[in-house]
């Protein structure tokens, strides 16, 4: 059973940084896909970032192309997303989720029909 663990959350003020990590266990992690996702109070959860642990391509929300990096370990069981020049509206609850084995499809890793298990979240808190 996958269990996906995240931590790294916070409060900072607009344009600090913040690190995430999301730890698996229990799971395969061959050819699969690894991304964040985010929930603001008020709205429907929207995907930040993908990426996939064979090669480590990746993919990102237009948001999160000039600030956020997603990155992993070199043993592939954990999984960063570097958030630089934080504003307000970054705010949210930060989810990591992991598929099951596949290919990689750039567009496809941004949906969440992709991922087959959820971490609890993080919280972000940036204030202005």
């Amino acid at each position: 059973q996958v269990q996906l663990v995240e931590s790294g959350g916070g409060s900072v003020e607009a344009g600090g940084s913040l690190r995430l990590s999301c730890a698996a266990a229990g799971y395969t992690l061959t050819n699969s896909v690894r991304g964040w996702f985010r929930q603001s109070p008020g709205k429907e959860r929207e995907a930040v970032a993908s990426i996939f642990t064979a090669s480590g391509a990746s993919n990102y929300a237009d948001f999160a192309k000039d600030r956020f990096t997603i990155s992993q370990s070199s043993d592939k069981k954990t999984v960063y997303l570097q958030l630089n020049n934080l504003k307000p509206e970054d705010t949210a609850i930060y989810y990591c989720a992991a598929s099951g084995p596949r290919s990689w499809n750039r567009y496809s890793s941004l949906e969440e029909s992709t991922y087959i298990a959820w971490g609890q979240g993080t919280q972000v808190t940036v204030s202005s």
